[in-house]
């Protein structure tokens, strides 16, 4: 996938009946999500009385990894969860890297989202609604079914089907609604990606970087090479 998303897209979101609506407009802003997307039925005087309120505390990001933190390589790699390359790599040569490298100590694996497009970030907010105990788990299944929920007829739809995922993962309603409404979260993931972006020039998905060098999609021999090769630099 080789995508950029564009900065004209704003989200906003509300809950309704369960279901998290969002929708874009045509903006010139370089924020992704900009507050006043959030606040459209905010009067003046409320956003008055708010702006002279303390301001809440900002949303972080926490780094999603597997593997020993010690660990003499360490993988990045940047996805999104609705592109197919991606989807063949966490389905195949990611299930082989884990095996003989993650949990095995060599290897120290670190997944960061890209943002392409709205579903990336829905699915992306439903996967971390589990922390980083749950959050793998839920990304398997995401990448397991993105044929079902990614091609979905609506936005309603393509919701629901991410939450039934994350309600197998062991989430409920409750938890999930309030991940899919924290717009701060949202705004603070989509900040994270394009800080992201910037530094390390993320053109398409699946990227890699293997001990801070950057790498294209492989097949699992070649990129157990790569790991071999990287290893052995490494002792």
């Amino acid at each position: 996938m080789t995508r950029k998303l564009f900065a004209s897209v704003l989200i906003a979101g509300a809950a309704l009946g369960g279901a998290f609506w969002l929708t874009s407009t045509p903006e010139t802003s370089s924020s992704l999500l900009p507050a006043a997307a959030f606040a459209q039925e905010a009067t003046a005087d409320a956003a008055t009385e708010e702006a002279t309120a303390e301001a809440p505390a900002e949303a972080t990001v926490t780094e999603m990894v597997m593997g020993a933190a010690d660990a003499p390589v360490t993988i990045v790699e940047y996805a999104s969860f609705t592109c197919p390359h991606c989807k063949n790599f966490h389905d195949g040569p990611l299930k082989e890297i884990k095996k003989n490298y993650i949990d095995t100590g060599k290897v120290k694996f670190i997944f960061r989202e890209a943002y392409f497009d709205r579903p990336g970030l829905w699915a992306s907010m439903v996967a971390r609604c589990g922390g980083p105990l749950r959050y793998f788990g839920i990304s398997d299944l995401i990448f397991e079914n993105q044929s079902e929920w990614a091609r979905a007829e609506s936005a309603a739809d393509m919701v629901g089907h991410l939450r039934r995922y994350a309600k197998i993962a062991g989430l409920d309603d409750t938890q999930l609604d309030a991940c899919l409404q924290d717009a701060a979260k949202a705004q603070a993931l989509v900040d994270w990606y394009q800080a992201n972006d910037a530094e390390d020039n993320i053109t398409g998905t699946p990227t890699f970087f293997i001990n801070g060098e950057k790498k294209p999609n492989m097949n699992y021999e070649d990129f157990s090479a790569a790991l071999d090769e990287a290893l052995a630099e490494a002792e």
